[in-house]
C-alpha cells in the first residue's frame, strides 16, 4: 500500500482486465477520466505504444500533479486536464475516442492523507472536497443540512439502517458545538449505532458525506451520457465502481444501450423504434481475484463493467 500523501505506491485496480477490455493500441485515442496516480495511464500508454496518445482528467489538482509527474517520460503522448470527468466534452470537444475509463471513488491517496477528511480511521478536517475548489467541504454541508434533509442524505447515499436515529444524533450535537472534525464525527456514529454495526455504518456515513460534497451521483449519471457519445464506432467504456450505488447506475445506463426497447412485455413486433447501441463484452462485472484482494485489500468491492459501442446505430 502506498505510504501517507504519496501517489507513488498507488496500485491499479484491475489493470490487467482493464487492459483486456480496453484493447488499447498503436494510433489510438484514449480518455481516463479519473487519473488518479496514474497506474491504469500508465499500462494504457505502455499496450498503445509507439504513438497511442491518453488525454487524462481528475478534479483533485493533487492527482494531476503527480501524474504530470508519474507520466512525464510519455511526453506529448499524454495531455492532462483539472477537471470532472462529466465536462469532458467541453475540454475535448472534438475529439473521438477508442477507450475511456472511469476508476470511480476515493483514492488510497486521499483516504490516507487526514488533511483531506475522507477516512474515519484518521482524525482530520472534516473536508471530504475532492476538488478544492469546491465552496462547501463536508462541515459545512453537516451544519447546514436540517434533521430531515441528514437523514435523506444518509438513506440515499450511505444506505444505512441507522439513517433517521444518526440525524438525530447529530443535529443533537450541533446544538453544543459544530462538526469539525473526522474523529468528532466517528465518536458520534460509534454513540448512536450497536457495537456490532460501528465498522459499517461509520464507512456509510463517510461515504453519503463524500457523495454529497462532491456530487458524486449526478456527475456519473451525466457523465457516462457524454463519455459513450465520445466514443468512436467500436470504442469501448468502462467503469470500475466500489459501492452498490455507483454499480446499479453504471449496470443500468449500459442495460439501456443493449436493450432499449420500450414496448410493453408481450407484443409480438417492436414499434418503439429504439434499437441497440452498444454491446456487453461481458455480461457480468469483473471482479478482482483472490490474489489481488490479499495485496491490496481496498480493492475487494470492486467492479468493472464495460459497453461496447456499436459500429452503426441507426436513429
Amino acid at each position: 500500500m502506498q505510504r501517507n500523501g504519496d501517489f507513488s505506491f498507488h496500485i491499479p485496480v484491475l489493470v490487467n482486465e482493464v487492459i483486456n477490455l480496453l484493447n488499447p493500441r498503436a494510433g489510438g485515442l484514449y480518455l481516463d477520466g479519473t487519473v488518479g496516480g496514474g497506474g491504469h495511464a500508465r499500462a494504457i500508454l505502455e499496450a498503445s505504444a509507439p504513438d497511442g496518445r491518453l488525454f487524462a482528467l481528475d478534479q483533485d489538482a493533487e492527482a494531476i500533479r503527480e501524474a504530470s509527474l508519474s507520466l512525464k517520460p510519455f511526453g506529448d503522448r499524454v495531455i492532462l486536464r483539472q477537471a470532472n470527468f462529466r465536462r469532458a466534452r467541453e475540454i475535448f470537444p472534438e475529439l473521438s475516442f477508442n477507450g475511456i475509463l472511469l476508476d470511480l471513488g476515493v483514492s488510497s491517496y486521499q483516504l490516507d492523507t487526514p488533511q483531506r477528511g475522507f477516512s474515519c480511521d484518521h482524525d482530520g478536517p472534516l473536508d471530504m472536497r475532492m476538488d478544492r475548489g469546491l465552496a462547501l467541504n463536508a462541515a459545512d454541508l453537516l451544519a447546514r443540512l436540517d434533521k430531515n434533509e441528514l437523514s435523506r442524505v444518509l438513506h440515499d447515499f450511505g444506505e444505512s439502517p441507522y439513517s433517521r436515529k444518526l440525524a438525530r444524533e447529530l443535529a443533537s450535537q450541533r446544538e453544543r458545538g459544530p462538526i469539525k472534525t473526522t474523529g468528532q464525527l466517528a465518536r458520534i456514529v460509534r454513540r448512536a449505532v450497536p457495537r456490532q454495526s460501528e465498522r459499517k455504518t461509520l464507512v456509510l456515513t463517510f461515504q453519503a458525506l463524500r457523495i454529497l460534497v462532491n456530487d458524486e451521483l449526478d456527475s456519473l449519471r451525466q457523465g457516462l451520457e457524454i463519455l459513450f457519445q465520445m466514443l468512436a464506432p467500436e470504442g469501448r467504456l468502462t467503469v470500475i465502481s466500489y459501492h452498490s450505488l455507483e454499480d446499479r447506475m453504471v449496470k443500468h445506463f449500459f442495460f439501456k444501450l443493449v436493450n432499449p426497447c420500450i414496448c410493453p412485455p408481450g407484443l409480438p413486433v417492436c414499434s418503439c423504434g429504439k434499437v441497440p447501441q452498444a454491446r456487453l463484452p461481458n455480461r457480468k462485472p469483473v471482479r478482482p481475484s483472490t490474489g489481488e484482494i490479499s495485496s491490496n485489500p481496498r480493492c475487494r468491492s470492486a467492479r468493472l463493467r464495460a459497453v461496447e459501442k456499436l459500429t452503426s446505430i441507426q436513429s
